[in-house]
């Protein structure tokens, strides 16, 4: 899997025991992949946001201290939120769905350009020009007789 968030990085954001307990840890019923699913899930979803723009190679496939922390802390927020939704999607504490909206709110921000990500590596110029959204072209310049 990516292993663009790992497992340390959740603690900035919930404790280990709550995360454990979502993903029941000491049940039968454990499987170490949900964590990587939702993960990989948090990791596509920004993708679909950041692709326009920034380099999502690079950016995703960073590590340690390479890794750019407000991309990272949101995704993270993102995991948590999937996490939550596999567990009880009815009873998602109100921190998590507010963390998860501003997110989104954040990477639509970023979509739209209205937002930029300081430090995160952009795309070349000439794909820059070809996902933007305002392409002009004109037809060929025709010789005028007179």
């Amino acid at each position: 899997m990516d292993n663009f968030i790992s497992l340390s990085d959740y603690d900035a954001s919930i404790h280990r025991d709550i995360l454990d307990a979502l993903l029941r840890k000491d049940t039968p019923a454990y499987d170490p992949q949900i964590i990587e699913v939702c993960e990989d899930r948090a990791v596509a979803e920004m993708r679909s946001y950041l692709n326009k723009a920034y380099d999502c190679n690079a950016i995703f496939s960073a590590r340690g201290a390479e890794r750019h922390a407000l991309i990272l802390m949101f995704a993270v927020d993102i995991a948590v939120f999937h996490i939550f939704c596999q567990h009880n999607p009815y009873k998602i504490a109100k921190i998590r769905q507010d963390r998860y909206d501003r997110a989104i709110e954040w990477l639509k921000g970023v979509m739209a350009g209205d937002i930029t990500i300081d430090g995160a590596p952009l795309l070349p110029d000439d794909t820059l020009a070809d996902n933007s959204r305002w392409q002009i072209a004109a037809d060929e310049v025709r010789p005028v007789f007179l």
